[in-house]
């Protein structure tokens, strides 16, 4: 293995923490966990950093060594990756003496292209780039270390994103707009001619959907808790995937309101709308990218408003008066 900055952190911890408990409690980890990468971190340095004792741990000579250089190498890291970052903002949000530069993060999903698209015809001379994860938390982190500059994502219902990425960079979210989860059925499928289906109807269903990160797939089985079934089984695939499970009628899908007409599916929204999905876009906290993010978040509202229009069971739904 070799030593990263990211394994000097963590040593520093240690050391700080003067526990493995504590100090996995800081990191996020389980102590195994960071029991296992310790070892790891010692087998490459030729020897123990730590003493275990009965009150926690406390440095060997070897380990003195190796946080004396921490203690030096992880500030002088980490103020060169804040002004790389300063740099790359500044340089994103453009000038009179060059073009601006997107660089877009985005999770599955019907908007991303859509916004690539506007950018690119608003600004023909920026260069946009694109970098897709299922993971909103890797997106985050890719954000807060200057790595792109724009995260297109979403949450389900009220929950939160991540606010803070690696090294504790703060970074900023505004809501595109909020949809009500659908549900695709092949076209002849017993459901397909309702307007709205109850989720109760499909309790002897087989499910698909996207995965991720977030809480959405324990809200999905707290809906279907409320209306009295357990999910059979929720196959999480790709996207194309989940279109030819329910095509071939081995599934129903969960998808956004915004889903595209498909040959061989239809998307209904869901009775009484039991799950939301915010559409959200994330940015550095920094005033630099402010003013080009006030225009990124504008085009990705008009794209998340032109990608309803073309859905015509999201356009009837939104035409329908809503119970308050």
């Amino acid at each position: 293995m070799d030593l990263e900055l990211r394994h000097l952190k963590v040593i520093a911890a240690i050391a700080e923490a003067g526990s493995l408990t504590r100090a996995a409690t800081g990191l996020g980890l389980a102590q195994p966990a960071l029991s296992a990468q310790l070892k790891r971190m010692e087998r490459a340095l030729g020897g123990e950093l730590f003493i275990r004792g009965p009150h926690g741990v406390r440095p060997t000579e070897l380990g003195e060594l190796v946080l004396e250089r921490a203690r030096v190498l992880v500030p002088a890291v980490t103020e060169l990756q804040e002004e790389a970052r300063r740099f790359s903002r500044k340089r994103a949000a453009g000038g009179a003496d060059q073009p601006a530069r997107y660089r877009l993060g985005g999770t599955h999903g019907p908007l991303l292209g859509g916004l690539v698209d506007r950018l690119a015809s608003a600004c023909p001379g920026a260069a946009v780039t694109t970098y897709t994860s299922w993971s909103t938390r890797e997106l985050t982190g890719l954000l807060a270390e200057g790595r792109i500059d724009y995260v297109l994502a979403g949450v389900c219902g009220q929950s939160r994103p991540p606010s803070v990425g690696s090294g504790g960079a703060a970074v900023v979210w505004r809501q595109v707009a909020v949809d009500p989860v659908f549900v695709m059925l092949p076209e002849d499928h017993a459901l397909a001619s309702c307007e709205e289906v109850p989720l109760g109807e499909l309790a002897g269903a087989r499910w698909t959907n996207v995965p991720g990160d977030g809480c959405f797939a324990d809200c999905f089985a707290a809906a279907c808790a409320r209306v009295g079934f357990t999910p059979e089984a929720v196959y999480e695939t790709d996207t194309a995937s989940c279109v030819h499970l329910v095509q071939v009628g081995r599934a129903v899908g969960l998808c956004r309101a915004t889903f595209p007409p498909t040959p061989g599916l239809v998307t209904r929204p869901l009775l009484g709308s039991p799950l939301l999905w915010r559409h959200l876009l994330g940015w550095h906290r920094d005033a630099a990218a402010a003013g080009a993010a006030r225009t990124v978040l504008a085009h990705a509202r008009a794209v998340h408003a032109g990608a309803a229009g073309l859905s015509p069971s999201y356009s009837r739904w939104l035409r329908k008066p809503q119970a308050p």
